[in-house]
């Protein structure tokens, strides 16, 4: 069984990834390779690279299946950050793949 600190940091690292997702955005708007772009895009390789030394942190931690298993918040907290951040609408659609996200981690994290 996993310790709630270590989901916490498990969520955590994927909340750092769905930044990614911030930084590509910003660099899509502006003209392409401008120093703004430039910097956008280095930002988001600089953010994968933190992930993925973090995504190693957590495996010594947890096992790959159950990390794994909480890619899917990397979904939802996208959602969320381009909904805050760019005013992005949530639909009905997006809500209920949200939920279904969120039940299949309980189910799988109970077995």
């Amino acid at each position: 069984m996993f310790k709630l600190k270590d989901i916490l940091i498990l969520v955590g690292v994927n909340m750092i990834y769905a930044c990614t997702g911030i930084c590509t955005k910003m660099a899509a708007q502006q003209e392409q390779f401008s120093w703004p772009y430039l910097l956008w895009f280095g930002g988001a390789v600089a953010i994968i690279g933190v992930f993925a030394i973090l995504w190693q942190q957590v495996l010594r931690r947890i096992d790959l299946g159950t990390a794994y298993m909480f890619k899917g918040t990397t979904l939802i907290f996208t959602m969320l950050i381009a909904a805050l951040l760019f005013g992005e609408s949530i639909t009905i659609p997006n809500i209920i793949g949200s939920v279904i996200i969120i039940t299949g981690i309980t189910i799988l994290s109970r077995a």
